[in-house]
């Protein structure tokens, strides 16, 4: 066998390949007793018929057909093994000369992983945003608090800032009820912004049994195209006005929110809690900023298959995504001013898959060159780990033991352990590995 091989791109190459007649010979064979596992000869049972007999009765041009295709798939794969060539899906074959049983030259062209050159990873210039937890910050989760546990009492007077009001609406734009806009006994607490401007301050001064209209304008940036600085008119019927008494900010309060004994153990713990988890944003952000430094400092290719495979993994999430948050894609399309689904596509789902492909593979490369790898103990330990969240699910439990998940389990620490390492080589402090 003669291989040829021709870079076309940096993601992709074009190899030809010329078979010999003893390779041809050799997968005639193949091919026989492949295609006499089918053939019907009078005298033996189907399936047992030797391939020397089937020679005799199968269709010569599937044989040539089956020869072709065990030639062509032994020989690619030998092709790639001695090129060394990390191929990322099928090649594309395309047959230039066929003399049967002498010789079969043909071209395949693959996508293949390509040579990613480092950056200097040690010097990215990034560091972590320092974390400032304010007295404001503290106070706006104690405010919660007493809103949880404030009594309620309905009032007869007038309605206030910060009441809890049950209300009635229809929404209107040109004497026409719009989507979105109709409520019956909806719960809303005045004050706290669930609305648009203008809606809870025309509710304050009305009271119960009142119904009045709220003549309003959209925000010229509502994610409602359709409504976007258009006005409307509510009509709405004030049903009822709870005045809420709120708890004094005191060691009472303190012990209703847990096992504290004064107020001040309370405020610690909530300080406690809250730069914990600025820290953890600071962080995440940090492993964010580093690895697109990394990205801009390296050479990385993004190879067409892999950038295909994530937008299409994109896609079906954030479609899903929409829809929990009762969204249709069309409605975002509108609001996010793009043409259509395939400018959507264009301008932030390929970026963002692209972005994905250049980070996985300038992690795998900054882990090969830092000999950052899974031992067993430590993929055991995570598969442990992932089989207790699925403790009641035997289905899901057998899956676990199969090679392909403890690779992806194996995968997803290793590129944990290089993000970590990234963040210690740039004066960073690494957080647990997942």
């Amino acid at each position: 066998m003669k291989t040829t091989v021709k870079n076309l791109s940096e993601t992709k190459v074009e190899l030809t390949i010329t078979i010999d007649a003893a390779a041809l010979a050799d997968a005639e064979k193949v091919a026989l007793v492949k295609l006499s596992r089918t053939v019907k000869v009078p005298g033996f049972r189907k399936g047992k018929v030797p391939a020397g007999v089937a020679a005799k009765h199968v269709d010569p041009q599937a044989l040539q057909e089956q020869l072709m295709d065990d030639a062509i798939s032994k020989a690619v794969a030998e092709a790639f093994l001695a090129e060394k060539i990390q191929a990322l899906d099928r090649p594309m074959v395309d047959i230039k000369k066929y003399v049967p049983g002498e010789m079969l030259e043909f071209t395949a062209e693959v996508e293949v992983l390509p040579p990613v050159k480092l950056g200097d990873y040690k010097k990215l210039g990034k560091k972590a945003e320092k974390v400032e937890v304010k007295d404001a910050d503290v106070n706006d989760v104690i405010e919660r608090m007493r809103t949880g546990f404030a009594e309620k009492k309905e009032v007869e007077r007038a309605a206030k800032d910060g009441d809890e009001t049950v209300i009635d609406f229809i929404g209107k734009k040109d004497d026409v009820a719009f989507d979105g806009g109709t409520g019956t006994d909806y719960t809303l607490k005045l004050g706290s912004g669930q609305f648009i401007p203008g809606f809870e301050e025309g509710i304050v001064g009305h009271k119960a049994g009142e119904t009045f209209d709220l003549e309003l304008s959209f925000p010229d940036d509502y994610h409602a195209k359709e409504l976007a600085g258009e006005k409307v008119v509510f009509t709405t019927t004030l049903k009822k006005v709870v005045e809420l008494e709120l708890p004094k900010i005191d060691d009472e309060l303190a012990k209703k929110a847990g096992e504290y004994e004064t107020i001040e153990q309370l405020k610690a713990e909530i300080k406690s809690e809250i730069e914990t988890q600025k820290e953890r944003e600071s962080n995440d952000k940090l492993k964010d900023d580093l690895i697109a430094a990394l990205i801009e400092k390296s050479e990385v290719p993004a190879p067409e298959v892999l950038v295909a495979d994530q937008m299409r993994s994109i896609e079906q999430d954030f479609s899903q995504n929409l829809m929990y948050r009762g969204i249709d894609l069309q409605t975002y399309l509108e609001a996010n001013n793009f043409k259509d689904e395939d400018d959507w596509r264009e301008k932030e789902v390929k970026p963002t898959a692209i972005t994905r492909v250049q980070a996985g593979l300038v992690l795998n490369e900054l882990a090969r060159a830092e000999n950052i790898i899974a031992t067993d103990a430590e993929i055991d330990e995570h598969v442990e780990v992932h089989k207790a969240q699925y403790a009641n699910n035997p289905e899901v439990l057998k899956q676990f033991e199969t090679p392909e998940v403890r690779r992806d389990i194996a995968n997803h620490y290793v590129t944990e352990k290089t993000i970590a390492h990234l963040v210690e080589l740039n004066g960073g402090k690494a957080t647990p590995h997942n």
